[in-house]
């Protein structure tokens, strides 16, 4: 981490790739790829980015997802506004039930 120094940046590249910019030691290297970034090396070092042709939705979603852990990791941040997504959804074999479910009684070992 580089504490007020250089920004990691998300944007969308001028050919429409989602990329992550900027000072990225191993943890930050780590929560990217988590996220879905990509790394490929470079002439001038790294690049490192999301898929391509997976969808404007999915994109924003995983970019969303690396800024969210890159911000609790305390990383100095910069997301392109229009990558940030809203809130993820839960899918629904994760969903909690909103009604109290039934008791079930307890089963005692003897």
């Amino acid at each position: 981490m580089t504490p007020g120094g250089e920004r990691i940046r998300i944007t969308r590249g001028r050919g429409g790739q989602v990329e992550a910019t900027g000072p990225l030691d191993p943890l930050a290297a780590s929560l990217l790829r988590r996220a879905g970034f990509l790394t490929f090396p470079t002439l001038s070092g790294q690049w490192v980015r999301l898929p391509f042709d997976m969808g404007g939705e999915w994109e924003n979603e995983h970019a969303s997802w690396a800024a969210d852990m890159l911000t609790a990791a305390r990383y100095p941040l910069t997301l392109d506004p229009t990558l940030r997504s809203g809130p993820h959804a839960v899918a629904p074999s994760q969903t909690r039930p909103t009604t109290p479910c039934p008791s079930v009684p307890a089963v005692h070992h003897h």
